[in-house]
């Protein structure tokens, strides 16, 4: 072999191992997803003008939009878009991983469980409302709540957390919103979950899988109960254990619920307790570099405009809405870890689990 040959080969080798670390780094074997439902690019701005200071979202290092429209409306609700993050599919407003001709598709949390990571669902409004159904139910209807949270356990999801009690206990006991005796909580414990309904309950809950109910319908997001910051950190504790990895969605519901009663200052409280979730979130990824951190929303609500800040005060500032419902508007898009790369730009809803998919090397996903 000539000397130039010989440099040549010699390059080709360190070329190909300066390839091969960073391509195995591109595949995490984690991913958390944070959805800010109804949060656009106002609401965000709002919540750090008020903080005076970033927030932990700030860190992230690639950024982007997405595109909301449904397969039927200019203007998504949340059932559509939880579909499209969750399948990679549209659909009509109101259908749960469902499309327009009835075919149910497969939700990237379905994918997670068929490479054996762990998953699961968090959020503070009820567990089975649209965003969360998306990820682990079918339905032809959002509406169909009760049918909705026994598919979870069939699912064997293997966290849990969120409000939404009254769907899981029989009809008999007070408070229920089911039509039948069917008592989810204690099939859950029969599957050998640990169910809690208190703060100190999940707090201190040991086991690999766990269903936590604290509100009989959405969460009050307010002392007794845990907050999302907490519900994240435990949801991700117990799933971490699981050797294969895990996929979960965590949901900040009631930021939505706010912008639809037009109430800026309870915007800003709902998005800085999902921030401190979005920070839990960040702080096991610095851990754990095998990890992809995804934030993003299903939707604006509202129509969310800051005009000017109040003359003498930088703290204070003037909010106008310009709906008391959903808009059209495309929603930040935020990421974090191995493969962070791939959700900046303007993407569209349905590329976010395509885009997981396809660094998880699985083929077929979303066709």
């Amino acid at each position: 072999m000539t000397k130039r040959r010989l440099i040549l080969s010699m390059l080709i080798v360190l070329a190909v191992a300066a390839v091969m670390p960073a391509q195995a780094a591109e595949s995490p074997k984690n991913v958390i997803l944070l959805i800010g439902d109804g949060m656009g690019p106002a609401q965000v701005s709002l919540a750090r003008l008020s903080l005076q200071s970033p927030l932990a979202m700030d860190s992230m290092q690639y950024a982007g939009f997405v595109k909301t429209q449904s397969a039927n409306s200019t203007i998504t609700d949340s059932a559509a878009a939880g579909t499209a993050l969750a399948t990679g599919f549209k659909t009509n407003n109101g259908m749960i991983s469902t499309l327009p001709d009835g075919k149910q598709v497969q939700t990237i949390l379905e994918a997670a469980q068929k490479m054996g990571k762990a998953v699961g669902l968090v959020s503070t409004v009820t567990i089975t409302d649209a965003t969360p159904a998306a990820f682990a139910s079918h339905a032809a209807t959002r509406k169909s709540m009760a049918d909705i949270a026994p598919q979870f356990l069939e699912k064997k999801v293997d966290v849990i957390l969120g409000g939404g009690k009254g769907y899981f206990i029989p009809k008999s006991q007070p408070d229920s919103k089911r039509e039948d005796e069917r008592d989810l909580t204690s099939e859950a414990k029969s599957a050998d979950y640990v169910y809690v309904d208190t703060r100190d309950g999940l707090l201190s809950a040991k086991g690999a899988k766990l269903l936590g109910l604290f509100a009989n319908s959405s969460m009050s997001t307010e002392p007794p109960q845990p907050t999302i910051a907490e519900m994240a950190e435990k949801a991700i504790s117990i799933l971490s254990t699981d050797k294969d990895g895990f996929f979960v969605m965590i949901e900040g519901g009631q930021i939505d619920y706010a912008c639809h009663a037009n109430d800026a200052a309870e915007a800003v409280k709902q998005i800085l307790d999902f921030d401190a979730a979005v920070g839990k979130a960040l702080d096991f990824a610095r851990k754990h570099p095998d990890t992809l951190v995804i934030m993003t929303a299903d939707h604006e609500t509202g129509g969310m405009t800051i005009i000017y800040p109040t003359k003498g005060s930088a703290a204070r500032f003037k909010v106008a809405f310009s709906t008391t419902g959903h808009t059209a508007c495309n929603v930040p898009l935020l990421a974090f870890g191995p493969g962070a790369d791939r959700f900046s730009g303007v993407l569209d809803n349905t590329d976010i689990p395509k885009r997981i998919a396809q660094l998880w090397g699985i083929r077929g996903f979303a066709e």
